[in-house]
């Protein structure tokens, strides 16, 4: 998207809302590693490729997906505390996105601003204070708080409720589809940032 729209959709904003993983951070070949290292427990082996096809689904819809391919029933429990522990144990290895998080650092201040992922909280919150971002934003609402995954528009609206402003007056930055199209279920305008200059 030309930088000209995007400064035509901040001028229109009150607030603005942005993902975390593939949005702020750059955090897929850690969790590539993360989940191969969870679903290893149930004997089978998760390849790169699977979980970049797949990445940014919450937690539960990508231990479906795996169990439908593999024809496994995961211990969940034990299969997430594994890639949480190797995440975190990773945290060092993460970078922010640049041309994303310059945005959120310009409008530090100036605008109300959240973060609402689709991931949980024992891993949104240590990645953004992990990249010095944490401190940017006025509220971070994780599927701990909502229950419903994106494309459900549930994350987008807790934000907007906390930061106090009506959605339509929200600007969204998101990376995957699902995202994107929670954003406009919650009736905001939204910025695909697959289509911004990135440089994790």
């Amino acid at each position: 998207m030309p930088t000209a729209n995007i400064d035509a959709l901040l001028a229109k904003a009150d607030a603005l809302i942005f993902d975390c993983d593939g949005t702020l951070i750059e955090t897929a070949s850690l969790y590539a590693r993360a989940w191969a290292s969870g679903f290893a427990l149930s004997g089978k082996n998760m390849s790169a490729d699977w979980y970049q096809a797949r990445a940014g689904l919450s937690e539960y819809v990508l231990m479906d997906a795996f169990e439908e391919q593999h024809g496994v029933k995961l211990d969940r429990e034990a299969t997430v505390a594994k890639m949480r522990e190797t995440f975190l144990n990773e945290l060092a290895l993460l970078r922010e996105i640049v041309v994303v998080a310059a945005i959120a650092r310009r409008n530090h201040g100036e605008r109300p601003m959240a973060v609402a992922s689709g991931g949980p909280a024992a891993i949104v919150e240590p990645s953004l204070k992990a990249t010095g971002l944490y401190g940017l934003f006025d509220a971070v609402v994780t599927l701990d708080d909502v229950g419903r995954a994106k494309p459900a528009p549930d994350l987008f609206l807790e934000a907007a409720r906390r930061l106090g402003v009506p959605p339509e007056r929200c600007l969204v930055f998101e990376d995957s589809f699902q995202g994107i199209e929670a954003a406009r279920q919650a009736r905001m305008h939204v910025v695909d940032v697959a289509g911004l200059d990135i440089v994790p």
